[in-house]
Protein backbone atom coordinates (compact mmCIF):
# COMPACT_ATOMS: atom_id res chain seq x y z
CA UNK A 1 0.00 0.00 0.00
CA UNK A 2 1.40 3.37 -1.01
CA UNK A 3 -0.08 6.49 0.52
CA UNK A 4 1.36 9.75 -0.70
CA UNK A 5 0.36 12.94 1.01
CA UNK A 6 -0.81 15.77 -1.23
CA UNK A 7 1.10 19.00 -1.18
CA UNK A 8 -0.27 21.79 0.97
CA UNK A 9 -0.13 22.95 4.53
CA UNK A 10 -2.47 20.26 5.87
CA UNK A 11 -2.44 16.54 5.26
CA UNK A 12 -5.69 14.61 5.13
CA UNK A 13 -6.51 12.75 8.31
CA UNK A 14 -6.72 9.45 6.43
CA UNK A 15 -3.05 9.62 5.49
CA UNK A 16 -1.77 10.19 9.02
CA UNK A 17 -4.29 7.65 10.29
CA UNK A 18 -2.58 4.88 8.32
CA UNK A 19 0.77 5.68 9.93
CA UNK A 20 -0.68 6.00 13.44
CA UNK A 21 -2.56 2.73 13.07
CA UNK A 22 0.69 0.91 12.28
CA UNK A 23 2.77 2.59 15.00
CA UNK A 24 0.11 2.17 17.68
CA UNK A 25 0.44 -1.62 17.57
CA UNK A 26 4.19 -1.85 16.96
CA UNK A 27 6.36 -3.38 19.66
CA UNK A 28 9.72 -2.80 17.96
CA UNK A 29 10.56 0.13 15.70
CA UNK A 30 13.74 1.19 13.93
CA UNK A 31 14.05 4.81 12.77
CA UNK A 32 16.69 5.37 10.10
CA UNK A 33 18.25 8.69 9.14
CA UNK A 34 20.22 9.42 5.98
CA UNK A 35 23.98 9.22 5.55
CA UNK A 36 26.00 12.35 6.38
CA UNK A 37 23.11 13.35 8.64
CA UNK A 38 21.92 16.91 9.08
CA UNK A 39 19.78 18.32 11.86
CA UNK A 40 16.52 17.65 10.02
CA UNK A 41 17.04 13.91 9.66
CA UNK A 42 18.55 13.48 13.15
CA UNK A 43 16.03 15.83 14.76
CA UNK A 44 13.21 13.90 13.09
CA UNK A 45 14.65 10.54 14.10
CA UNK A 46 15.16 11.48 17.73
CA UNK A 47 11.81 13.25 18.04
CA UNK A 48 9.95 10.21 16.73
CA UNK A 49 12.12 7.93 18.84
CA UNK A 50 11.32 9.87 22.01
CA UNK A 51 7.59 9.75 21.26
CA UNK A 52 7.69 5.99 20.63
CA UNK A 53 9.79 5.38 23.75
CA UNK A 54 7.22 7.30 25.78
CA UNK A 55 4.59 4.89 24.45
CA UNK A 56 6.58 1.88 25.64
CA UNK A 57 7.96 0.87 22.24
CA UNK A 58 11.43 -0.65 21.94
CA UNK A 59 13.01 1.81 19.51
CA UNK A 60 16.39 2.29 17.86
CA UNK A 61 17.57 5.32 15.87
CA UNK A 62 20.55 5.02 13.53
CA UNK A 63 22.43 6.29 10.48
CA UNK A 64 25.00 4.52 8.36
CA UNK A 65 27.89 6.98 8.17
CA UNK A 66 30.02 8.68 9.34
CA UNK A 67 30.85 6.70 12.46
CA UNK A 68 30.06 9.56 14.82
CA UNK A 69 27.25 12.07 15.03
CA UNK A 70 28.26 15.58 13.93
CA UNK A 71 29.40 17.51 17.00
CA UNK A 72 26.94 20.33 16.37
CA UNK A 73 24.10 17.91 17.17
CA UNK A 74 25.61 16.54 20.37
CA UNK A 75 23.20 18.58 22.50
CA UNK A 76 20.01 17.09 21.05
CA UNK A 77 17.76 15.19 23.46
CA UNK A 78 17.25 11.48 22.86
CA UNK A 79 20.82 10.57 21.95
CA UNK A 80 20.52 7.48 24.16
CA UNK A 81 18.34 6.03 21.39
CA UNK A 82 21.15 6.19 18.81
CA UNK A 83 22.84 2.88 18.07
CA UNK A 84 25.77 2.08 15.74
CA UNK A 85 24.90 0.49 12.39
CA UNK A 86 26.08 -2.97 13.43
CA UNK A 87 23.65 -2.94 16.36
CA UNK A 88 20.54 -2.16 14.30
CA UNK A 89 18.12 -5.06 14.55
CA UNK A 90 17.82 -7.25 11.46
CA UNK A 91 14.11 -7.90 12.11
CA UNK A 92 11.61 -5.38 13.39
CA UNK A 93 7.86 -4.74 13.39
CA UNK A 94 8.14 -1.32 11.74
CA UNK A 95 10.98 0.56 10.10
CA UNK A 96 10.59 4.30 9.59
CA UNK A 97 12.87 6.46 7.45
CA UNK A 98 12.93 10.20 8.06
CA UNK A 99 14.15 12.81 5.57
CA UNK A 100 15.43 10.01 3.32
CA UNK A 101 14.69 10.59 -0.36
CA UNK A 102 15.81 7.22 -1.71
CA UNK A 103 17.07 3.83 -0.57
CA UNK A 104 20.61 4.81 -1.53
CA UNK A 105 20.59 7.51 1.14
CA UNK A 106 20.41 4.80 3.79
CA UNK A 107 23.92 3.62 2.91
CA UNK A 108 24.88 0.30 4.48
CA UNK A 109 21.60 0.16 6.42
CA UNK A 110 19.46 -0.19 3.31
CA UNK A 111 19.30 -3.95 3.86
CA UNK A 112 17.34 -3.42 7.09
CA UNK A 113 14.29 -2.66 4.97
CA UNK A 114 14.04 -6.36 4.15
CA UNK A 115 13.65 -7.35 7.81
CA UNK A 116 10.72 -5.03 8.61
CA UNK A 117 7.09 -6.16 8.55
CA UNK A 118 6.05 -2.63 7.53
CA UNK A 119 8.06 0.34 6.29
CA UNK A 120 7.06 3.99 6.58
CA UNK A 121 8.71 6.84 4.67
CA UNK A 122 8.28 10.35 6.10
CA UNK A 123 9.92 13.05 3.99
CA UNK A 124 9.58 16.43 2.32
CA UNK A 125 11.82 15.98 -0.74
CA UNK A 126 10.03 16.36 -4.07
CA UNK A 127 12.34 13.73 -5.57
CA UNK A 128 11.44 11.07 -2.98
CA UNK A 129 11.27 7.66 -4.68
CA UNK A 130 8.51 6.39 -2.33
CA UNK A 131 10.18 3.13 -1.40
CA UNK A 132 8.09 2.39 1.69
CA UNK A 133 4.98 0.35 2.34
CA UNK A 134 3.42 3.64 3.41
CA UNK A 135 4.84 6.88 2.00
CA UNK A 136 4.03 10.26 3.53
CA UNK A 137 5.78 12.81 1.36
CA UNK A 138 4.86 16.49 1.42
CA UNK A 139 7.21 18.71 -0.56
CA UNK A 140 5.52 21.84 0.76
CA UNK A 141 6.65 21.07 4.32
CA UNK A 142 9.47 23.34 5.46
CA UNK A 143 11.29 20.38 6.99
CA UNK A 144 10.68 16.76 7.82
CA UNK A 145 10.45 17.83 11.46
CA UNK A 146 7.59 20.17 10.48
CA UNK A 147 5.81 17.25 8.83
CA UNK A 148 6.29 15.15 11.96
CA UNK A 149 4.95 17.96 14.14
CA UNK A 150 1.69 17.83 12.17
CA UNK A 151 1.58 14.06 12.55
CA UNK A 152 2.12 14.35 16.31
CA UNK A 153 -0.78 16.80 16.52
CA UNK A 154 -3.04 14.38 14.65
CA UNK A 155 -1.82 11.53 16.87
CA UNK A 156 -2.65 13.48 20.01
CA UNK A 157 0.99 13.36 21.10
CA UNK A 158 2.23 16.00 23.52
CA UNK A 159 5.17 17.91 22.10
CA UNK A 160 7.19 18.37 25.27
CA UNK A 161 10.42 20.31 25.64
CA UNK A 162 12.71 17.48 24.49
CA UNK A 163 10.65 16.66 21.42
CA UNK A 164 10.31 20.38 20.64
CA UNK A 165 14.10 20.79 20.81
CA UNK A 166 14.57 18.07 18.18
CA UNK A 167 11.82 19.43 15.95
CA UNK A 168 13.15 22.99 16.17
CA UNK A 169 16.66 21.83 15.20
CA UNK A 170 15.40 20.53 11.87
CA UNK A 171 13.14 23.51 11.30
CA UNK A 172 15.76 26.21 11.91
CA UNK A 173 18.40 24.52 9.75
CA UNK A 174 16.21 23.52 6.80
CA UNK A 175 14.71 27.01 6.58
CA UNK A 176 18.08 28.77 6.74
CA UNK A 177 17.21 30.39 10.07
CA UNK A 178 13.69 31.10 8.80
CA UNK A 179 14.78 32.84 5.62
CA UNK A 180 12.58 30.37 3.71
CA UNK A 181 9.16 29.04 4.56
CA UNK A 182 5.65 30.41 4.80
CA UNK A 183 3.56 31.64 7.72
CA UNK A 184 3.03 28.13 9.09
CA UNK A 185 6.78 27.83 9.63
CA UNK A 186 6.75 30.73 12.05
CA UNK A 187 3.57 29.49 13.73
CA UNK A 188 5.26 26.14 14.37
CA UNK A 189 8.43 27.86 15.61
CA UNK A 190 6.38 29.88 18.09
CA UNK A 191 4.64 26.72 19.31
CA UNK A 192 7.96 24.92 19.83
CA UNK A 193 9.58 27.91 21.57
CA UNK A 194 6.59 28.12 23.92
CA UNK A 195 7.70 24.80 25.46
CA UNK A 196 10.68 26.62 26.96
CA UNK A 197 13.45 25.60 24.58
CA UNK A 198 16.26 28.10 23.95
CA UNK A 199 15.96 28.82 20.24
CA UNK A 200 18.97 31.13 20.19
CA UNK A 201 21.25 28.52 21.74
CA UNK A 202 19.98 25.76 19.45
CA UNK A 203 20.54 27.85 16.31
CA UNK A 204 23.94 29.05 17.49
CA UNK A 205 25.16 25.51 18.16
CA UNK A 206 23.89 24.20 14.83
CA UNK A 207 24.69 27.10 12.51
CA UNK A 208 27.07 29.62 14.04
CA UNK A 209 29.73 27.65 15.88
CA UNK A 210 32.93 26.59 14.08
CA UNK A 211 36.47 25.70 15.15
CA UNK A 212 39.29 28.06 14.25
CA UNK A 213 40.50 25.68 11.52
CA UNK A 214 37.33 26.48 9.58
CA UNK A 215 38.64 29.99 8.83
CA UNK A 216 41.83 29.07 6.91
CA UNK A 217 39.94 26.32 5.06
CA UNK A 218 37.28 28.83 4.10
CA UNK A 219 39.93 31.32 2.96
CA UNK A 220 41.59 28.75 0.72
CA UNK A 221 38.38 27.40 -0.79
CA UNK A 222 36.67 30.75 -1.37
CA UNK A 223 39.87 32.18 -2.84
CA UNK A 224 39.61 29.65 -5.66
CA UNK A 225 35.89 30.13 -6.32
CA UNK A 226 34.95 30.52 -9.99
CA UNK A 227 32.16 32.54 -11.59
CA UNK A 228 30.66 31.34 -14.88
CA UNK A 229 28.46 34.23 -15.91
CA UNK A 230 27.08 32.61 -19.06
CA UNK A 231 25.85 29.48 -17.27
CA UNK A 232 22.16 28.90 -16.55
CA UNK A 233 21.09 30.90 -19.61
CA UNK A 234 23.14 33.86 -18.48
CA UNK A 235 21.92 33.90 -14.90
CA UNK A 236 25.28 32.67 -13.68
CA UNK A 237 26.90 29.85 -11.75
CA UNK A 238 29.44 30.24 -8.98
CA UNK A 239 31.27 27.16 -7.77
CA UNK A 240 34.02 26.20 -5.36
CA UNK A 241 35.96 22.98 -4.89
CA UNK A 242 36.84 21.47 -1.52
CA UNK A 243 39.60 18.88 -1.79
CA UNK A 244 40.55 16.41 0.92
CA UNK A 245 43.76 18.36 1.41
CA UNK A 246 41.69 21.42 2.40
CA UNK A 247 39.70 19.58 5.05
CA UNK A 248 42.24 18.43 7.64
CA UNK A 249 40.43 17.45 10.82
CA UNK A 250 37.36 19.57 10.19
CA UNK A 251 33.95 18.08 10.86
CA UNK A 252 31.45 17.33 8.11
CA UNK A 253 29.24 20.22 9.18
CA UNK A 254 32.08 22.67 8.55
CA UNK A 255 32.38 21.37 5.00
CA UNK A 256 28.64 21.44 4.41
CA UNK A 257 28.42 25.06 5.55
CA UNK A 258 30.57 26.40 2.70
CA UNK A 259 27.81 26.34 0.08
CA UNK A 260 25.69 28.76 2.11
CA UNK A 261 28.51 31.28 1.89
CA UNK A 262 29.15 30.69 -1.81
CA UNK A 263 25.44 31.14 -2.53
CA UNK A 264 25.56 34.77 -1.36
CA UNK A 265 27.35 35.76 -4.61
CA UNK A 266 25.17 38.43 -6.21
CA UNK A 267 26.41 37.63 -9.73
CA UNK A 268 25.06 34.08 -9.87
CA UNK A 269 21.62 32.50 -9.56
CA UNK A 270 23.12 29.07 -8.85
CA UNK A 271 25.88 28.09 -6.42
CA UNK A 272 27.66 24.75 -6.30
CA UNK A 273 30.28 23.26 -4.02
CA UNK A 274 32.17 20.14 -5.01
CA UNK A 275 33.37 18.16 -1.99
CA UNK A 276 35.96 15.45 -2.54
CA UNK A 277 34.90 12.28 -0.73
CA UNK A 278 37.08 9.85 1.17
CA UNK A 279 36.03 7.08 -1.19
CA UNK A 280 36.90 9.08 -4.28
CA UNK A 281 34.68 11.19 -6.48
CA UNK A 282 32.64 14.19 -5.48
CA UNK A 283 29.55 15.13 -3.53
CA UNK A 284 27.97 18.24 -5.02
CA UNK A 285 25.71 20.66 -3.15
CA UNK A 286 23.53 22.97 -5.24
CA UNK A 287 21.70 26.11 -4.18
CA UNK A 288 19.56 28.58 -6.14
CA UNK A 289 18.25 32.01 -5.23
CA UNK A 290 14.75 31.89 -6.71
CA UNK A 291 14.54 31.31 -10.46
CA UNK A 292 15.96 27.83 -11.08
CA UNK A 293 14.73 24.47 -9.79
CA UNK A 294 18.02 22.86 -8.84
CA UNK A 295 16.26 19.67 -7.76
CA UNK A 296 15.45 19.03 -11.43
CA UNK A 297 19.09 19.70 -12.33
CA UNK A 298 20.27 17.34 -9.59
CA UNK A 299 17.81 14.66 -10.69
CA UNK A 300 19.15 14.82 -14.24
CA UNK A 301 22.59 14.12 -12.77
CA UNK A 302 21.46 11.26 -10.55
CA UNK A 303 20.56 13.14 -7.37
CA UNK A 304 17.63 15.10 -6.02
CA UNK A 305 16.44 17.49 -3.34
CA UNK A 306 14.35 20.64 -3.12
CA UNK A 307 13.68 23.40 -5.62
CA UNK A 308 16.30 25.73 -4.15
CA UNK A 309 18.53 23.18 -2.43
CA UNK A 310 19.68 19.88 -3.91
CA UNK A 311 22.65 17.60 -4.42
CA UNK A 312 24.14 14.64 -6.23
CA UNK A 313 27.39 12.69 -6.56
CA UNK A 314 29.90 12.27 -9.36
CA UNK A 315 32.75 9.86 -9.97
CA UNK A 316 34.27 12.02 -12.72
CA UNK A 317 37.10 14.52 -12.35
CA UNK A 318 36.26 17.93 -10.93
CA UNK A 319 36.61 19.47 -14.39
CA UNK A 320 34.28 16.92 -15.95
CA UNK A 321 31.82 17.32 -13.10
CA UNK A 322 31.67 21.09 -13.54
CA UNK A 323 31.28 20.73 -17.31
CA UNK A 324 28.36 18.33 -16.85
CA UNK A 325 26.73 20.72 -14.37
CA UNK A 326 27.05 23.66 -16.75
CA UNK A 327 25.52 21.58 -19.54
CA UNK A 328 22.62 20.54 -17.28
CA UNK A 329 21.96 24.15 -16.28
CA UNK A 330 21.69 25.19 -19.94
Amino acid sequence: MTITAPTGEDLCEAEFAQVVEVLDVARTVTVLCHVQPDADTIGSGLALGLVLERKGVSVQVAFSRPEELPESMAGLPGLHLLVPPASVRASVDVLVTVDVGSIGRLGDLANRLEGADRTIVVDHHRSNSEFGTINVVDESAASTTALLARMFDFWGVEIDRNVAHCLYAGLVTDTGSFRWGGPSTHVLAAKLLATGIDGDAIARQLLDTHPFGWLPMLSSVLGSATLVREAADGRGLVYAVIRRSDVGNLRSEEIESVVDIVRTTADAEVAAVLKESERGGWSISLRAKSEIDVSAVAESLGGGGHRLSAGYTSSDSSEQTVAALIAALG
